[in-house]
């Protein structure tokens, strides 16, 4: 039985596979610092094979560049022993739900994630500190090395970030962010599908940098918008009024969006009144188009601001439905675009444009025939073609919000029975980006890293509640303490996370209780977990201080106090199962046996495991297999045991930790 190492994938490693894959002729064996032999990069290999694309040393090049960048490179790939514990007592459905609430630093979250997210995350929404010279920024350990660091962060507990302030005073200000963004960008960057959009909110303090730090993680190929959020301005501020933030957009592969077609759309301004409007006319008019067409312009006298796009509707049909008229005339001449159209009154052909109609024959046909041509009342008169109000409700979304940040603060200080936040992420704005990106996806997974107070949650259920989705969401929050003084330590809570979670609870019973019967299959739970050491035991002993007795606990390789369901998440998280999946719980022969997602994979972490739970396992034929390695309790019961599922499952794959 092959056992497993209890620490995220060396990402380094990782890279060096990409680059055998394209120039496996420059792949080479060195020994590391323990003198292990491993693969490693020949440089004056590769450079023959970029040739003359190489550029090394003094010679200029355009790029970000500061202090710290590469020590921050190290940091996106180092490999850490750490893992995600579950905390029932902190969820809501906790075995049905799919969403995820993990505290914890989010630097090391990306890295737990990494194997079982690559290349599934839709949207990643992040508001980062601004970096307005009062914010606290993530303060990453970078200079070790890779061992040291694994080291360090498996067996002495020590690794994690701080949060610091970064004040303008500090001589590395604009440094320090960057340094803190850069790996956690790297890292999002590989989770995100090939069609997956990154959102990253920010304002002016670190805008420009931004930007140029997004240009070279994702390629400025790959840049989508840079969105205008106007909110409330300072009427007595010196030069403007200021009050903008900004929401920097792109693609894993725009190429990849492009490919699929995809378009962001959003709502029109004002689309949902006009409708309501129009079918008012409708109803008051007792169903007569030519009244309520009456009416209906009525209305739009008194609406002169109203959006231009929307103001050409002002007419209804004989089936109640709002329209605007165009031209059926073809732009450019074409032969199947000549032909004669009757008047479906008097036969005769109507006038036709010297370029032709805009519609084939055919598709004229089916056009006449749902209704979308209007005709005069002879044929001396050209016909127009209708657009129905009901079909345009959506546009291409806008690069300008103008929304202000009042309505939300206000929204979640009633949530919450008090304000905790002056800034909470507006759930409606969110939203609307979020749908727009993942209209055609509505199973997506949407992540965000920063999540504050929990505002892309709770926009999430709201989505799923409108549209009858199954978004699924990943929030990771640091666990930054709650000054007791504050309105939340008041209240008992402990940590921002604390609050964001309790927030994600009322937002769940809050949309459930607006859709009623229909939200009964709503996911508005979440599955709480949590960022802690490796489960794996600490033996780096010196041979003083191990006396017999220390020697006998070394035979065990797991932490004491860790339950079976510790085990099991480690061991999702190192196959690079997702820790949403669906877990069932079973007892064998006095032993808790789990099984995931439908025997994907099986596991006993009994400090003992006898021959029948070995069987009743290998019976049920698993992809994997999974034990401790101190439960067999001679290398004999190991052998039958390998030599059971090598008769009974020989395609399972068993493994021990």
């Amino acid at each position: 039985m092959e056992k497993r190492t209890l620490h995220t994938p060396d990402l380094t490693a990782r890279n060096i596979e990409r680059i055998a894959d394209l120039f496996p002729q420059v792949i080479t064996e060195s020994r590391d610092a323990e003198g292990n032999l491993t693969l490693a990069v020949d440089f004056d290999l590769l450079r023959q094979e970029l040739s003359d694309h190489v550029v090394e040393g003094p010679q200029e090049r355009y790029q970000l560049d500061w202090p710290g960048k590469r020590a921050a490179a190290f940091a996106a790939s180092a490999p850490i022993a750490k893992t995600l514990r579950p905390v029932r007592e902190d969820s809501v459905d906790f075995d049905t739900t799919m969403n995820l609430f993990i505290e914890g630093d989010n630097l090391e979250a990306l890295k737990l994630l990494q194997e079982s997210y690559l290349g599934k995350v839709k949207v990643v929404y992040i508001d980062p500190p601004y970096n307005t010279g009062n914010d606290f920024v993530y303060e990453d350990d970078f200079a070790e090395s890779s061992a040291d660091y694994l080291a360090r962060s498996g067996q002495k507990s020590e690794t994690g970030a701080r949060l610091v302030a970064n004040t303008e005073a500090n001589g590395r200000f604009h440094s320090d962010w960057l340094s803190m963004m850069y790996p956690r960008l790297r890292l999002a960057r590989n989770l995100l599908t090939d069609d997956g959009v990154m959102i990253v909110a920010i304002d002016d303090h670190e805008h420009a940098n931004l930007r140029s730090l997004l240009d070279m993680v994702f390629g400025a190929d790959n840049f989508l918008a840079d969105v205008v959020w106007q909110g409330s301005g300072k009427n007595d501020a010196r030069f403007t009024a200021g009050g903008l933030d900004y929401m920097l957009i792109y693609a894993r592969s725009k190429a990849a969006l492009i490919g699929l077609d995809v378009r962001f759309k959003g709502p029109k301004r004002g689309y949902d009144e006009v409708m309501e409007a129009g079918r008012r006319a409708w109803e008051e008019s007792g169903h007569d188009a030519s009244r309520a067409t009456g009416l209906f312009r009525d209305w739009w006298r008194t609406k002169p601001d109203a959006e231009a796009g929307l103001r050409a509707y002002n007419e209804i049909d004989d089936s109640g439905r709002a329209f605007t008229k165009s031209d059926l005339a073809s732009p450019n001449p074409r032969a199947n675009l000549m032909y004669d159209l009757p008047h479906p009154t008097t036969g005769v052909p109507v006038p036709m444009h010297p370029n032709g109609w805009r519609l084939s024959k055919e598709s004229m046909e089916a056009s006449i025939a749902e209704g979308r041509i209007q005709f005069g009342p002879d044929h001396q008169t050209t016909p127009r073609y209708k657009r129905f109000l009901d079909e345009m409700g959506q546009q291409a979304i806008r690069p300008v919000v103008t929304q202000e940040r009042a309505p939300a603060s206000d929204a979640l200080t009633r949530l919450l029975d008090g304000k905790m936040f002056d800034y909470p992420k507006d759930v409606g704005v969110l939203g609307t980006w979020v749908d727009a990106v993942t209209s055609s996806d509505k199973n997506a997974i949407i992540l965000d890293f920063f999540a504050g107070s929990g505002s892309t949650g709770h926009a999430i259920m709201n989505l799923n509640a409108a549209d009858r989705g199954n978004r699924r969401f990943i929030l990771v929050q640091l666990d930054e303490s709650l000054d007791p003084g504050s309105t939340g330590g008041r209240r008992g809570f402990t940590s921002l996370a604390d609050v964001a979670r309790e927030r994600l609870r009322r937002a769940g019973a809050q949309v459930k209780e607006e859709v009623g019967l229909l939200g009964s299959d709503l996911d508005v739970g979440f599955r709480a977990l949590r960022i802690d050491d490796s489960n794996k035991a600490d033996v780096l002993r010196t041979a003083v201080d191990t006396d017999q007795l220390g020697l006998d606990s070394l035979e065990a390789s797991i932490k004491a106090g860790r339950s079976g369901e510790d085990l099991l998440f480690q061991v999702l998280l190192d196959w690079g199962l997702e820790p949403s999946v669906q877990i069932t719980r079973a007892e064998v022969d006095a032993r808790e046996v789990f099984a995931v997602d439908d025997d994907a994979l099986i596991a006993c972490f009994a400090e003992s495991v006898s021959p029948d739970v070995v069987r009743a396992i290998a019976e049920r034929g698993p992809l994997r297999a999974v034990f401790r390695d101190d439960a067999f309790e001679s290398d004999a019961a190991r052998i039958n045991a390998e030599q059971v599922f090598r008769e009974m499952s020989p395609a399972t794959e068993v493994r021990t930790i």
